[in-house]
């Protein structure tokens, strides 16, 4: 007689795929250069996604309170990382999401050590490391070149959010002393929501400033084809710190080198997959900057670009 012996069956536990959360504050279609950045930049070092990785993507969508709720959603998903993938309000709503699942700054405008977000660069202590895309301290090389590509311009309107700690910073301390030494005159007006927009936009164009420049943040990324539509029907030159609003119709993007940027993230988030701390990996700025000019907007406002920026700028959109 033959026994079967019940010999417990060991059934081959499926290997856990790593889950980045994508914590945003503007949309799909926003953020789709961004992230669509960062994915093919996983791709390079073989992280592909629904293979041997998979990204939770939450968006705000311009609600800036909404940002709270959307990541504890990723806490509770239990992601392995968080990507903050907008400036200090957001990296700020994750950190005190959680103390324990490291973030990773993906181009923070604002210096992150005044900010407190991290300790130093060197050596970032807590969970959060990353980008720092030094945004908030280019306003005053974004004001000389506004004044190169526009030599005429003389009043220049400053966007933005008085929310966002950077854009306050940049406003009281960077903006004033780059704008006396190009003998210009800046005038901030605040944007506090959506709604806004209409109010503030009517207002400037009774003041006919000769030139805007629009300051980083979750609502002026999420309203930038609003803002580049008002400076195109306002015939305002216009400096962003956004690339993808000039290439909305802005007339000037200067920054970091985003496909860098993008570069470094995936970098990050590689090192932290394979064990690394947040605590121990160096924040990073940014090695290499980019000049973009929309020669298309430029006609379309009637102004004539110095030839000597449009050799300098890494792309010119015609």
């Amino acid at each position: 007689m033959l026994l079967t012996l019940p010999f417990p069956a060991r059934a081959q536990q499926p290997k856990k795929i790593p889950r980045i959360g994508y914590l945003a504050s503007g949309n799909p279609t926003s953020e789709s250069t961004r992230s669509e950045g960062i994915q093919l930049a996983l791709r390079e070092r073989a992280y592909i996604e629904g293979q041997n990785i998979a990204t939770e993507y939450r968006y705000a969508e311009g609600k800036i309170d909404r940002r709270h709720e959307l990541a504890a959603e990723l806490v509770r998903l239990k992601v392995d990382i968080i990507l903050a993938a907008s400036g200090e309000l957001l990296i700020r709503t994750a950190m005190n999401a959680t103390k324990t699942i490291p973030i990773v700054m993906v181009g923070a405008g604002s210096d992150p050590v005044e900010a407190g977000l991290i300790e130093s660069l060197a050596h970032p202590g807590g969970n959060v490391t990353g980008i720092t895309n030094l945004s908030g301290e280019l306003g005053g090389k974004r004001l000389e070149l506004l004044k190169e590509a526009v030599p005429k311009v003389a009043r220049i309107a400053i966007l933005y959010e008085p929310a966002n700690p950077a854009s306050v910073f940049e406003v009281k301390e960077v903006l004033p002393p780059a704008a006396r030494a190009l003998k210009l005159t800046i005038q901030p007006w605040e944007v506090r929501g959506t709604d806004d927009f209409a109010r503030v936009f009517a207002a400037m164009g009774k003041q006919r400033p000769d030139g805007l420049s629009v300051l980083a943040g979750p609502l002026m990324g999420f309203n930038r084809k609003r803002i580049a539509d008002f400076a195109l029907k306002s015939r305002l030159p216009s400096v962003h710190p956004n690339r993808a609003a000039v290439e909305a119709g802005g007339l000037i993007y200067y920054g970091a080198d985003l496909a860098e940027s993008y570069r470094r993230v995936a970098y990050f988030v590689d090192r932290i997959l394979k064990g690394a701390k947040p605590a121990d990996l160096p924040v990073e700025q940014p090695m290499r900057f980019e000049l973009v000019v929309n020669l298309k907007t430029a006609k379309q406002i009637g102004v004539t670009i110095d030839p000597n920026l449009l050799v300098r700028a890494n792309r010119v959109i015609r």
